[in-house]
């Protein structure tokens, strides 16, 4: 689930607290092409304002004045009104009355938020960065929570809705230096809890005071990885260039479920490193493998902004299963900084 949607959670609840009335609408299904992938969600208060989106905006009007109608004839409702499967696009008429874009077709699910105790369970989950399936009847709107694994795709059967709620994506920087700055600022906008790690306090202070949406962990990296803990919705980079810095909370990450670690360094650095880890540390060469190394992809890139830029997108990339199309070249990311 893709942090947007915990913001739609979040402002669904306080409207709901605020003694709004809030119908949520989750996407189900798509055919062709569809800007918002099954899962995403749509929050609708009874005024009209909107939180998230289920289409690049073609069906939402349409949305609104139908939740406000609906809202609007059940207010009184003793019973909650049922949840309802909605379709756009199934001909090509409607297609293009909503504007979807190259013929594409929705299947919504939208449901009234009458008790809204399962969306601060859900939350609370999520930020301690567990994995949760939500289950929706459709006959009564009943909602019930399970735990979930990563990767478990929605389910929608007409009878029942599921979907996979997940914590939002993590990033920890070893290193509170001046790429690391450019790397944390770029990961924050991109949606990113970061995480920063820095005994030289020097450095630390600076970041904490130009970045104070970074989290400062104190102590030593290494044992910042294992305190995390460091699981599949984490990423490390190890920014330092310092062995003694460096090394050690490479060794946690690699033995971790982080689903990208990296660290900064030339070719040959990296060459070097990894002879460290083998031969003075217990990891495998399966565990060796997973190290990014020089870090980011291909670009050629040169200052710390465009280090940074980099970095970001091979962790995307990876993050999204997408293979890698720029091969290491003579002069990579970081080769000309760091040889």
């Amino acid at each position: 689930m893709e942090s947007l949607d915990h913001s739609v959670l979040r402002d669904a609840l306080a409207w709901h607290q605020g003694g709004y009335r809030v119908s949520l609408v989750t996407v189900v299904q798509t055919w062709g092409s569809a800007p918002r992938p099954p899962g995403a969600l749509l929050a609708i208060r009874d005024d009209g304002v909107v939180s998230g989106s289920v289409s690049g905006g073609c069906v939402e009007d349409d949305l609104i004045a139908r939740t406000q109608t609906s809202l609007r004839s059940h207010a009184s409702a003793p019973e909650p009104d049922k949840p309802a499967v909605i379709a756009y696009g199934v001909t090509q008429e409607e297609a293009a009355r909503f504007g979807l874009p190259c013929g594409g077709s929705l299947r919504l699910v939208q449901e009234s938020l009458r008790d809204a105790s399962w969306v601060t369970q859900l939350l609370s989950r999520i930020e301690q960065h567990q994995v949760v399936a939500r289950t929706l009847d459709m006959a009564n709107g009943a909602v019930a929570l399970q735990d979930a694994v990563r990767g478990q795709a929605l389910q929608f059967d007409g009878t029942t809705l599921t979907t996979v709620f997940g914590p939002k994506w993590r990033l920890l920087l070893i290193g509170a230096g001046q790429i690391s700055r450019a790397v944390a600022q770029m990961a924050t906008l991109l949606d990113f809890e970061v995480l920063c790690c820095d005994p030289r306090e020097e450095y630390a202070a600076n970041l904490a005071v130009d970045l104070p949406a970074v989290r400062l962990l104190a102590g030593m990296p290494d044992d910042a990885v294992r305190e995390l803990p460091a699981d599949a919705h984490t990423a490390i980079v190890a920014l330092t260039h310092d062995p003694k810095l460096d090394d050690m909370a490479l060794l946690e990450a690699l033995k971790s479920n982080a689903f990208y670690v990296g660290a900064l360094g030339s070719r040959l650095n990296q060459q070097k490193r990894k002879q460290r880890l083998a031969e003075h540390f217990d990891l495998t060469a399966t565990e060796l493998a997973r190290l990014h190394g020089p870090v980011g992809l291909a670009l050629g890139a040169r200052t710390p902004g465009e280090i940074a830029l980099s970095v970001l997108a091979e962790i995307i990339q990876i993050k999204n299963g997408v293979a890698s199309p720029l091969p290491w070249g003579a002069v990579g990311t970081t080769e000309r900084l760091c040889t």
